[in-house]
């Protein structure tokens, strides 16, 4: 093993050990915890040359050292394996996320199994409408002066509008309604889907024109992109289990993840479902987020990155673990609803 290699091994052991302990690494407890096959004045002058790069610090109170955000950037990127989970926990992932409901009960419950696989906040997502499909849409007569649209997605996502008519429809008309909308909408991206649905008054027959005007107006403000995009956080409480790790910041971080904004950033690089994406510390845009590390992923169903999801916790985490668990909440995630 040549100089660089072992004094990036020495990075990688202070890294583990500090993330394990949440105490600063001094080169003694190196020495006795790691099999180097070289004397403590080595590593001594190994983490010398570390700490003049900038890969590791000193705490002022401590005779150890610990990981600077360029330290731990560099550990991600050289990781060459990530931890897998275990066969019992990737079972547990199955079953917990394949009894799912629907769209809102899979999310649900991924959000609740990242952060207890984690132990970090875990950050999903809704699918961005943009990128959907429409699968299908339902009309019901209510009454016959009331419909119901129900604008079902390829993402297994639900809308529901109550249209009420100018005059009354008989069911006859309601299913010829319903045959002109799928039509014009069934296997058409929303953006696409929004143009058809515009042109369609034109096209319908008189006594039905009134009804397509109603219809083809709530439609197209159902189809274009919900300005909010919908986020779901969970466990949030995980953060203040280890408030030191955020001195001075804590009351930041938790306000910016409440802000949804911040958030949306984070997960907006995680747009490949094959490709995790990790900031670490001052990495983050957002100055109040320069004491977290995110890990993010896209998570996609037929193929389409339909959003993204990840976790965001302290600089001092459990990255190969934590990678691990994001990319098979995800690819999980994503089998489920594409088979749905």
């Amino acid at each position: 093993m040549n100089a660089d290699d072992r004094r990036f091994e020495v990075l990688r052991a202070i890294v583990t050990d500090y993330v394990a302990t949440h105490e600063p690494v001094a080169s003694r407890s190196l020495v006795e915890r790691h099999h180097f096959g070289v004397s403590s004045a080595t590593i001594r002058n190994d983490m010398v040359a570390l700490e003049e790069e900038g890969y590791i610090t000193q705490p002022h109170t401590s005779a150890g050292r610990v990981p600077t955000d360029k330290g731990y950037r560099l550990f991600v990127d050289r990781l060459s394996e990530v931890k897998p989970l275990s066969a019992a926990e990737r079972r547990a992932v199955q079953t917990f996320l394949y009894g799912a409901l629907d769209l809102d009960d899979v999310l649900r419950r991924s959000v609740r199994l990242l952060a207890q696989l984690t132990r970090q906040v875990a950050v999903i997502q809704y699918p961005t409408l943009s990128r959907s499909t429409v699968r299908h849409l339902e009309v019901l007569a209510l009454t016959p002066a009331r419909l119901m649209l129900v604008l079902i997605t390829d993402a297994g996502r639900v809308d529901q509008r109550i249209l009420e008519l100018g005059d009354l429809i008989t069911e006859e008309q309601v299913a010829k309604l319903r045959t002109l909308l799928n039509q014009a909408l069934a296997g058409r991206r929303l953006a696409e889907a929004s143009a058809a649905v515009a042109d369609l008054p034109d096209q319908t027959p008189l006594e039905l024109r009134d009804a397509m005007i109603r219809a083809s107006t709530i439609l197209i403000e159902t189809l274009v992109e919900h300005p909010e995009e919908r986020l779901l956080l969970g466990g949030t409480a995980n953060l203040t289990r280890n408030a030191t790790d955020f001195p001075g910041s804590l009351r930041q971080v938790l306000e910016a993840l409440e802000e949804q904004v911040v958030v949306l950033k984070l997960l907006a690089a995680a747009r490949d479902p094959g490709t995790i994406t990790v900031r670490i510390g001052e990495e983050n845009e957002a100055e109040e987020m320069r004491s977290t590390s995110s890990v993010s992923i896209g998570y996609a169903s037929h193929g389409t990155v339909l959003g993204g999801m990840g976790v965001v916790g302290p600089t001092r985490m459990d990255y190969p673990g934590t990678i691990a668990a994001v990319r098979a909440v995800a690819r999980y995630v994503g089998d489920i609803l594409t088979t749905r």
